[in-house]
């Protein structure tokens, strides 16, 4: 995707939208962006752009004629909302098709590649980014005490994580001694015992987890569940484990996260965090190796929400097979297909996150410009699974080459006027797309 566009096609389109697109009525006090009037209400919101970059190394054990990889991808969720899933031109797998669906367990989605031969021996790769939009919160108005809720007072579809589950041990005597510690003298505060759970699950054991990180390939991660780790230690994995464990024990539900932080600038496999539900604000998030609570959403791109089931059937790490009970973010229809790791190097598995850009706007444009995304990724992803052919195929590569604009527009720009702007036109190009 190219970034930087002309500078003779950015002044006409920015004039372009001047001149037709936006007009001034009433002391500036209503926009028209299109054919859409926007009353603007005098308070601002951050939207932030963030990249998911994946590279995907596949090898196989044995030729094979074809197979599928399915693969998390960003749900719609609270304030996170999917533009794009851009394949990359380095790609070199024999992608035959591919398509964003749902999961079995709400909200989360998959990629789900189908993909030609491979023979054995052979490593090939599939590049892509997911692009995201995140409105910024910070939990301002999240008051200083929330009272514990009863069991019975709790959504019914939030109950199914406060059980104990086979890497989430919240029944075990330990595990429920140290949650009942760090309970004591919170006056029944959700948000305080939450603190004391975020801050004990970065700091349990810390030393010993740094000194393990440094000789790693020497002295390999024990099993993630959280009862290991509240014995011995754990990297991100079993740390989110103790931390649904203590809360589940305190009749909390809590859930594992997996994400994509953009706090870290390096390469890694995935990125557990930890999730509990406070009445009124939904799930707050946890960030496990930052001992932060709540943890804003802006901050990470969020791939997977972890469901009981999960925990009850994980894997062991890639890279460290002695690393065990890790929920999966990828899966394999064939057991001669792998991923290929090599500890994040050149020619390794690996992924990222990128804040790209920020911007400030009105919050009734800002509304606007999410609920223009969410129309957007609703038909790309109908017509992405629809095996267009013909005309309807043409359309929808040229209404992919404007979201992709939109997307660069919006990574250069102080508004969303321009990203806006090409969403429309990639609307109009899909509307016309008969199926």
């Amino acid at each position: 995707m190219v970034v930087v566009m002309k500078k003779t096609t950015t002044i006409i389109m920015v004039l372009t939208l001047v001149i037709t697109s936006i007009s001034f009525i009433s002391n500036a006090q209503i926009i028209k962006l299109g054919n859409i009037e926007i009353d603007l209400c005098g308070i601002n919101q951050n939207l932030s752009l963030l990249r998911g970059e994946h590279y995907l190394y596949i090898t196989a054990n044995q030729n094979v004629i074809s197979f599928n990889i399915k693969y998390s991808f960003p749900p719609e969720y609270g304030y996170q909302h999917p533009i794009y899933l851009e394949i990359l031109d380095d790609t070199n797998a024999n992608i035959l098709n591919y398509k964003i669906e749902d999961d079995i367990f709400e909200p989360n989605k998959i990629i789900n590649f189908t993909c030609g031969q491979i023979k054995k021996g052979d490593r090939v790769l599939i590049h892509f980014n997911c692009w995201v939009l995140v409105r910024e919160y910070n939990y301002e108005d999240l008051p200083n005490f929330i009272e514990i809720p009863k069991y019975y007072d709790l959504p019914d579809e939030v109950k199914k994580w406060t059980s104990p589950t086979e890497v989430v041990q919240s029944d075990h005597y330990l595990i429920k001694f140290r949650a009942k510690e760090l309970k004591l003298f919170s006056d029944n505060n959700l948000l305080k015992i939450a603190n004391n759970i975020a801050k004990f699950s970065k700091y349990h054991r810390y030393l010993f987890f740094i000194t393990q990180y440094k000789l790693q390939r020497i002295f390999q991660y024990p099993s993630q569940d959280a009862l290991t780790t509240l014995l011995v230690n754990g990297e991100c994995p079993g740390r989110s484990h103790l931390g649904c464990a203590l809360f589940r024990a305190n009749g909390i539900p809590a859930r594992v996260t997996l994400s994509m932080p953009t706090r870290y600038d390096f390469w890694y496999e995935i990125h557990y965090t930890t999730q509990y539900y406070c009445p009124g604000f939904d799930w707050i998030l946890t960030e496990v190796h930052a001992g932060i609570t709540p943890y804003p959403p802006q901050n990470q791109i969020i791939l997977r929400f972890c469901y009981p089931g999960e925990e009850n059937n994980t894997q062991a790490d890639y890279i460290y097979h002695r690393m065990k009970s890790l929920e999966r973010w990828m899966w394999f229809d064939n057991e001669n297909i792998k991923p290929y790791y090599n500890h994040f190097k050149e020619g390794s598995t690996r992924i990222r996150s990128f804040n790209v850009s920020s911007v400030n706007i009105d919050l009734n444009i800002a509304n606007e410009t999410i609920d223009l995304t969410k129309i957007i990724y609703n038909k790309y992803q109908q017509f992405l699974s629809a095996n267009l052919t013909g005309e309807n195929l043409i359309n929808f590569e040229k209404g992919k080459q404007f979201i992709e604009k939109a997307i660069n527009e919006l990574g250069s720009s102080d508004d969303s006027f321009g990203y806006i702007y090409y969403l429309n036109k990639a609307n109009d190009i899909f509307d016309s797309i008969i199926i």
